[in-house]
């Protein structure tokens, strides 16, 4: 089923269609001046869809419309699942979440942190905190990611085939064991770093469950919420569903189709990565997120219950900090101020300091592609975005999504 039907009248559900329009006009603009190929987005509130629309094309160069059944690369709105994933195997009593990673995956139990040095010859010295099962969940394990290019340890995330992706061949398990001979940016918990924290977070919910991850998902998440189009590569049948994916050229931030990257969803992947390695539909996205909106029951299928929801979706970083006091000064998918993290989303907790419309306890994430969601448990309000272009930090469309939708927002 692929039908993103409007289900109520957008006047009904408090917003004013003529306001809606505004949303739709802005993000045309971006497609009539060539800046993205093209883009559809679901808006819904008290889990009834209120606004779907879309523009552009999900192919230029074949001239195919964006359609309701479009796939996307989701990137890191990957994340979100395996941190649902994790959780449902800590309500089944199976790990704590101060459990040290190495209890379940020994290769991280004599982690080093970097003190100084180049790349070429770091200095380091032992890690006085393990990495923790929450220290994954929020990305405060001192892990990173070869393309911030801002630390020496990047680099060395770089020079060992982990950029944007995988050395060829190395599945999982392979990564956990290469990332953990590298070292750590800082002590576990001490400071927030975007980072490969999911995908190990990902192998935690394989050697647990005793399921590789893409199973996992199939049989404990996908499979129950019908989430048909959601895996982490495409088959042959669904090609022709596909986005190409796009990147602006230097200079002139023409579009420029990137299926050196783009093509890696079209075949099975040996790295399977919770982190940003999924490809979804916007209707089952939004099966995802309303999943999260009711407290982690759809249509009598309940993955969390409502006690763990909320205590995912509260800032868990030390102190109550936001991002711009406690992260790291790298490549991120959310803004810094007034915006907490939890275990798995952004958090909103404080609307002034992050100066864009939103709710206080606003959870959300978005991936590369420059795709992104978010829920508003005040309001009841969810939306997602879905586009490809990367990268995400190219037009900064999440805190314009927000601005155009809340002022639609009249009851």
């Amino acid at each position: 089923m692929t039908d993103l039907a409007v289900e109520a009248d957008p006047g009904e559900l408090g917003f004013d269609p003529s306001r809606l329009k505004r949303i739709d006009d802005h993000f045309a603009r971006y497609v009539d001046q060539g800046r993205l190929a093209g883009w559809l987005l679901l808006v819904a509130r008290h889990g009834r869809i209120a606004h779907v629309a879309s523009c552009g094309q999900r192919d230029i160069e074949a001239a195919l419309p964006i359609e309701h059944d479009t796939l996307f690369r989701i990137y890191s709105m990957s994340k979100p699942v395996t941190s649902v994933a994790a959780m449902m195997l800590y309500e089944e009593g199976l790990f704590e979440l101060k459990d040290p990673i190495h209890r379940f995956l020994p290769e991280f139990r004599h982690m080093r942190v970097y003190t100084g040095g180049s790349a070429l010859a770091p200095v380091t010295a032992p890690a006085s905190e393990p990495i923790r099962v929450w220290h994954l969940l929020t990305h405060t394990a001192g892990l990173t990611y070869g393309f911030h290019h801002v630390h020496p340890v990047d680099a060395m995330y770089r020079k060992g085939g982990f950029e944007w992706g995988a050395p060829r061949e190395t599945d999982l398990a392979g990564c956990c064991e290469r990332w953990a001979q590298f070292p750590l940016l800082f002590e576990p918990g001490s400071r927030w770093n975007y980072s490969v924290a999911t995908d190990v977070l990902g192998r935690l919910v394989e050697v647990i469950s005793g399921q590789t991850l893409d199973a996992f998902f199939a049989e404990r998440i996908f499979g129950p919420l019908g989430m048909d189009d959601t895996a982490f590569s495409v088959p042959e049948e669904k090609l022709s569903r596909l986005a190409a994916l796009y990147v602006p050229a230097p200079g002139t931030r023409e579009l420029m189709r990137y299926d050196a990257m783009g093509a890696a969803i079209t075949q099975k992947p040996v790295y399977l990565s919770g982190g940003g390695g999924l490809v979804s539909t916007a209707r089952d996205y939004h099966r995802f997120v309303e999943m999260l909106r009711r407290g982690g029951e759809l249509d009598s299928v309940r993955l969390l219950g409502t006690r763990t929801v909320r205590y995912m979706t509260r800032n868990h970083l030390p102190g109550g900090a936001d991002l711009e006091a406690f992260g790291q000064s790298t490549f991120a998918e959310t803004t810094f101020d007034g915006v907490g993290f939890g275990l798995g989303f952004a958090v909103v907790e404080d609307t002034a300091a992050s100066k864009t419309l939103s709710s206080p306890g606003e959870f959300s994430w978005g991936g590369a592609a420059s795709t992104g969601f978010f829920v508003d448990p005040h309001e009841d309000i969810t939306a997602v975005f879905l586009t490809q272009l990367l990268p995400s930090s190219t037009y900064n469309l999440r805190p314009q999504l927000k601005q155009v939708l809340y002022q639609a927002l009249v009851a």
